[in-house]
């Protein structure tokens, strides 16, 4: 029986994950509504994940330009160091980069604050009121997830971008107009666009698991941290897969339509 559950264990967790998730929808659109719940939960995601993503932003840039420069320095193929970087930046790492700092952090966050809640009795208190947990608390942390998550995607790209530009000009001179020229020759609108709305759905998967983790949050203190543990590590798997899933879901979209 105990092989069983460690074998259908995560199953069975990834299917009251998901109807949690579906069951959110409502009060999430409903959520919109109240504006006043949803900017708070916002500009607290956003303004505790600025700092990773600048220091990631900043790094990203330049260890790409790094590292690609040594490798295209090899065949003489220097001249396409700015493309390659734009596009490993701008399709790919900024979002994911963005999705795993705020899985990380906004993933804990909400998972201890929810779990704290519910091992106090709040949660209850609400429901007994007629309160929805789901409207009061969970929707407005969803969407300022979504919001957030894309501003963030947008300041880690730009500044991966800026730093590869400051490397690419220490090394070799060239200035900003031929870097943005280089940068922008193999991208497509569509593409970046596409790509940059990885964040919206990595937001929404982020914000759901956190609170699906903390709402069932038991055991005192120790709940609270596994709570948290599990919401980080389930938050970071979700991002994941979804990024893979939906990498595939834009190639398909953009050869439909080439």
């Amino acid at each position: 029986m105990s092989k069983l559950d460690s074998l259908f264990g995560p199953l069975i967790l990834l299917g009251e994950l998901v109807r949690f998730g579906l069951l959110s929808i409502p009060a999430t659109v409903a959520s919109i509504a109240s504006p006043g719940r949803w900017v708070r939960q916002w500009y607290a995601i956003l303004i505790g994940a600025l700092p990773p993503g600048a220091i990631a932003g900043v790094s990203l840039g330049a260890v790409v330009w790094l590292q690609t420069h040594h490798i295209l320095a090899r065949t003489g193929t220097e001249e396409y160091l700015p493309t390659a970087l734009a596009v490993a930046v701008l399709l790919e790492l900024a979002p994911i980069a963005a999705g795993l700092i705020v899985a990380a952090r906004t993933g804990a966050s909400i998972g201890a604050e929810l779990g704290a809640m519910k091992n106090s009795e709040q949660i209850d208190a609400l429901e007994m009121i007629g309160i929805s947990p789901r409207r009061e608390l969970v929707g407005p942390r969803i969407i300022g997830a979504m919001l957030a998550l894309p501003m963030l995607h947008v300041l880690i790209a730009s500044l991966a971008v800026g730093s590869g530009y400051l490397a690419d000009t220490l090394s070799t001179g060239s200035g900003w107009l031929h870097y943005k020229r280089a940068c922008l020759s193999e991208l497509y609108l569509g593409e970046v666009l596409l790509s940059g709305a990885k964040t919206v759905v990595f937001g929404a998967l982020i914000g759901a698991t956190a609170c699906f983790f903390g709402l069932r949050s038991e055991g005192g203190t120790q709940g609270v941290g596994r709570a948290t543990t599990i919401s980080v590590v389930w938050s970071m798997i979700l991002v994941l897969v979804a990024d893979v899933a939906m990498v595939f879901a834009i190639q398909a979209i953009l050869a439909w339509y080439a």
